[in-house]
């Protein structure tokens, strides 16, 4: 998949550990593939976020685990029960992965689709005050 990258999201993906690149660059070809119209860029100096009129999901990477903060105010569906911390937070929830976890692909792209959606229908807080 071809989309234009950020080298800041390639300079703090590169130098972590194996499973963790692997989780990041799933994460970032799966979030690019929802819409031609992603961009990834830097926030808080350091962690990438992919973006479309709004924010869709952030990466962060820990000692041992890989957090994706989807940005959705928790208005997103998560029949799959992916959703690992955050499931009351007003803005974000967390899908956290571990060293060895797969990323459920269909799952997540669901929840990144929705969110795209809900960014070009105004933003969640949007979205959440209309229904």
């Amino acid at each position: 998949m071809s989309y234009p990258k950020d080298p800041r999201v390639d300079a703090y993906i590169d130098p972590l550990p194996e499973w963790q690149r692997r989780i990041c660059r799933g994460v970032r070809n799966l979030v690019h593939s929802m819409d031609p119209e992603v961009t990834e860029t830097i926030k808080r100096s350091r962690q990438p976020y992919f973006v479309l009129q709004g924010n869709i999901c952030a990466l962060l990477a820990a000692k041992d685990h890989v957090n994706v903060f989807l940005y959705d105010g928790a208005i997103i569906p998560d029949p799959e029960g992916i959703i690992t911390a955050g499931h009351d937070n007003k803005t974000a929830r967390t899908v956290a992965f571990s060293e060895g976890d797969a990323i459920n692909k269909k799952a997540l792209a669901a929840m990144f689709e929705q969110i795209v959606a809900n960014n070009r229908a105004g933003g969640w807080r949007k979205v959440k005050r209309d229904t």
